[in-house]
């Protein structure tokens, strides 16, 4: 296979893991022989010192003529003071709404190895396959805005096309793993989420009647996430709750660093990331967690290029990697093998070298 893929390292420690997804990528495609060709461009913060834009039009060029999209991380201190008119998060919603992606899927599957890095309690941990899928370019966050003196405002609006599609999404998802979709709201205040129950309600009742439908208010959400996590299967909501649930998620696995996302459309160059941010207080310091972001590429494998026994293949690597004790300080536990950025991916891609075997099983 041929495919182009656009490389977006971004800030803070998004060069170092992406350096490290792309490392993997080429020692996938040389064992496996598949050629991929990687096109780097400027977003967030570098794009604002470089281009005095936070998503210039030679990136969206870039990415519009790939296959897929590979994105480190956006957003830094030195960008991210109120009064600004330029912010690196700017680059990241326009680049989500150039590309089309309208639904962020977020698997969460705690490696059994780290169950001891994560706050909860093992028994809690047990069965824990969930996956998440957020609506991506609605809401609160692409609404109207406006600011004066003593007042402010977002406007959080939703089309019934734009909650169709994403709830169809993720429908199918759950077709293929427990057929269980969890819809989550906030419809006994807003009519935004008003909308979206009974949009919900009408698609999987008559679209997909083998769905187990379950509706929960974000409030109970959070909270049974904490308490009952392995009774979820997959879960659907809006763009502002799903950046919070899919956040406190992440102490399910241990740590973000450990955790991909898919930003996936109708027939467009799907855009993938790790679920943390650009971490500038670790940036350079080459101890960045890089599993989330090669788990990403995995699923760039996976959901991109239909390359599914591939991306079995990278994700069981990083669990073997992990499994064996190589640890970032972020996962580290008792008796762990310390280890930076670096000797985490030289230890995946060791593994890549001899995973034909697995491949071939998958």
């Amino acid at each position: 296979m041929h495919a182009r893929i656009a490389v977006l390292p971004g800030d803070g420690v998004g060069p170092e893991v992406t350096a490290s997804a792309v490392a993997v990528l080429r020692a996938l495609g040389e064992r496996f022989n598949h050629h991929f060709e990687f096109t780097e461009g400027l977003i967030g913060g570098a794009a604002i010192d470089a281009a005095g834009d936070p998503l210039p039009a030679e990136t969206i060029t870039i990415c519009k003529n790939a296959d897929a999209v590979l994105l480190g991380a956006v957003g830094g201190p030195q960008w991210s003071h109120t009064s600004a008119e330029l912010r690196p998060e700017q680059g990241l919603l326009r680049l989500r709404r150039e590309l089309g992606v309208y639904a962020n899927v977020r698997p969460v599957t705690p490696d059994p190895s780290l169950i001891g890095a994560s706050p909860l309690r093992p028994e809690l941990l047990d069965g824990v396959d969930i996956c998440f899928v957020r609506e991506l370019t609605g809401g609160i966050y692409f609404g109207d805005k406006t600011r004066d003196a003593d007042s402010a405002s977002d406007l959080c609006s939703y089309s019934t096309m734009e909650i169709e599609r994403v709830v169809r999404l993720a429908a199918k998802l759950a077709m293929a793993r427990k057929r269980k979709l969890t819809s989550i709201d906030k419809a006994n205040v807003l009519e935004t989420s008003r909308l979206w129950r009974e949009t919900t309600t009408r698609v999987v009742t008559t679209e997909f009647p083998e769905v187990e439908l379950e509706h929960l208010l974000v409030d109970a959400a959070a909270m049974h996430l904490l308490t009952r996590p392995a009774s979820f299967d997959v879960m659907v909501t809006e763009n502002l709750f799903g950046d919070i649930l899919t956040d406190e998620a992440s102490v399910l696995a241990g740590s973000m660093g450990m955790l991909p996302s898919a930003s996936l459309g109708d027939g467009n160059p799907g855009l993938f990331e790790p679920i943390h941010g650009s971490a500038p207080d670790i940036a350079g310091r080459g101890i960045a967690n890089p599993c989330g972001m090669i788990a990403s590429a995995a699923l760039l494998l996976r959901h991109a290029l239909g390359l599914a026994k591939e991306a079995n293949a990278v994700e069981r690597t990083i669990a073997e990697t992990i499994g064996d004790g190589w640890r970032t300080p972020d996962i580290a536990t008792a008796g762990a093998k310390g280890a930076s950025t670096v000797q985490i991916t030289a230890e995946i891609l060791k593994r890549i070298a001899v995973a034909e075997h697995a491949l071939r099983s998958a």
